[in-house]
């Protein structure tokens, strides 16, 4: 009985610190369009990294102590990955003029998940997903029609960004998890998992590099004016402590009090929370046309996790 108790209170604290990170998420977005309102998008992403990887550095410095070069080099492919991915993100983000739209392209990477396992590492692919992705390019259709269906460059380099984000978590989600291959010599190579603290800590090092990188080859960096702006500073700080440090460190304290699948259908509540408080801060809007098809990416992100969700509402009906 005590551990039943214990098991139901573990997921329900790791229910609501879910919701917590989905709009620790949403705000980060606010964060960082207000950021690159203000100074060069990859300068301000570089310094955002790279503020929140010390952060998780001082936590994570006794495994840092011990890196092997192997864990470091496969940390490394990580995070380049998430570095371009993350690049063309916030420059997707500078030129959007609505986050709440914005975020509803990205969170496209969640159908693309399953599509690049089955591409890169052969993987099967959930019946699922081939059901998700018409019901998501219609969507994507309907958030385009203002355009006459031809997609803006914000649009593109989001959509571009959700694709390598699906690389990234595939990437990531192999390094997080023991992997064990069979050779042609018919031996077993197992892989061990990399630290999840570790990881984190490293690729975002990684994006801060490649980021900064990006930045000092095609950016003007005016610093007399971002000297002068201490709103800028404001939001930096913001985003790097509660947008990325803050938020990895309670997703992964969560992960590890409930299954994986119950976190993977909270976060897909993080487009719609950015869309309400984007709708709030910045005062957007948006027609009819362009509701109907962040629902159907919605509803797509739905059936594509249908299984995760089938699970979650069982454990929600036992309570």
């Amino acid at each position: 009985m005590k551990r039943m108790r214990a098991d139901f209170k573990g997921t329900m604290s790791a229910d609501v610190l879910f919701v917590v990170v989905t709009l620790l998420a949403a705000i980060s977005w606010i964060f960082s369009k207000e950021a690159v309102a203000i100074m060069p998008p990859l300068l301000f992403m570089s310094l955002r990294f790279f503020i929140a990887a010390v952060l998780l550095g001082l936590v994570a410095r006794s495994q840092l102590r011990v890196l092997s070069s192997a864990v470091l080099w496969r940390c490394v492919k990580v995070g380049v990955v998430f570095g371009f991915a993350m690049s063309l993100w916030v420059l997707g983000l500078a030129a959007s003029n609505h986050v709440g739209e914005a975020a509803f392209l990205v969170s496209l990477a969640v159908v693309l998940v399953p599509v690049i396992a089955r591409l890169v590492f052969k993987e099967a692919v959930p019946q699922s997903t081939w059901l998700a992705l018409p019901i998501a390019c219609c969507g994507l259709a309907l958030l385009s029609l203002n355009q006459e269906l031809k997609l803006e460059t914000a649009q593109l380099l989001l959509l571009s960004a959700a694709s390598l984000f699906a690389v990234y978590f595939n990437l990531n989600a192999r390094a997080a998890n023991p992997i064990s291959q069979t050779g042609r010599d018919g031996l077993t190579l197992d892989t061990p998992q990399v630290p999840v603290l570790l990881l984190t800590t490293l690729v975002l090092t990684v994006v801060g590099l490649v980021t900064g990188i990006f930045s000092a080859l095609t950016e003007n960096w005016e610093v007399g004016k971002l000297v002068s702006a201490p709103m800028v500073w404001l939001w930096v700080m913001l985003s790097a402590t509660i947008g990325t440090a803050m938020r990895f460190y309670i997703q992964t304290y969560a992960q590890s009090l409930s299954p994986y699948s119950n976190g993977v259908v909270i976060m897909v509540l993080e487009p719609v929370w950015t869309a309400l408080i984007a709708a709030m801060w910045f005062k957007e809007s948006m027609s009819a046309i362009q509701l109907v098809g962040c629902l159907l990416i919605f509803l797509a992100l739905i059936v594509n996790r249908w299984r995760a969700v089938q699970q979650f509402l069982r454990q929600i009906l036992r309570k």
